[in-house]
């Protein structure tokens, strides 16, 4: 049996009727048609509904244990007119990634900036840089600065001079809000980039 939402108009619907499902997060209703199951789930599908079952789970637990978490959720939901739920499954579902660096400026000298792009739907938490000689030696290590909330700009200043056409690791490590780590390694020859 369908619920209806009143408010003035009818306002959202949620439910099934004669094949269709509607659901409604109090923002929009959708509706689609229900097909009937005419075999067993595939290994895929299994792996698939395991998957949102965890990130329905981490949006619940987000929602009740972390309240400043919920709050970035509901913040980046609201222009979107999407519910929290919503974008807490998909930070959950959606693994962040990294362009590769923008080493145009980076000469091994202190104060050397090196750039970094981010690809996440809420943003990352953080982005460490880690620089390391041909040997394996450490050179550095730090965060980086976000240069915009959540448009994924991050910019690493060298805190260690390195040899002009030196070869070097670089490492970047991102951490975004559902707790994915993302790691980028580079293998620049300095002053080349």
């Amino acid at each position: 049996m369908p619920k209806v939402r009143f408010k003035g108009a009818i306002a959202g619907m949620s439910g099934s009727m004669e094949g269709m499902v509607f659901t409604d997060n109090g923002l929009r209703t959708v509706a689609y048609i229900k097909k009937p199951r005419t075999s067993e789930k595939s290994e895929a599908e299994l792996a698939r509904d395991y998957r949102m079952a965890e990130a329905r789970t981490y949006a619940k637990t987000v929602k009740t244990e972390n309240p400043e978490l919920w709050a970035l959720y509901k913040q980046v939901a609201k222009p979107k007119k999407i519910s929290p739920q919503a974008i807490a499954v998909g930070d959950f579902l959606n693994l962040p990634s990294f362009s590769p660096l923008d080493l145009s400026n980076y000469f091994g000298r202190v104060g050397d900036p090196i750039k970094i792009h981010a690809w996440d739907d809420i943003g990352l938490v953080s982005v460490e840089v880690s620089i390391d000689r041909q040997d394996g030696t450490d050179v550095e290590k730090g965060l980086a600065a976000e240069l915009d909330a959540r448009e994924g700009f991050w910019l690493y200043k060298a805190t260690q001079p390195v040899a002009l056409g030196a070869d070097v690791f670089i490492e970047v490590v991102g951490l975004d809000h559902a707790g994915h780590r993302i790691k980028l390694i580079e293998n620049p020859v300095v002053g080349e980039g």
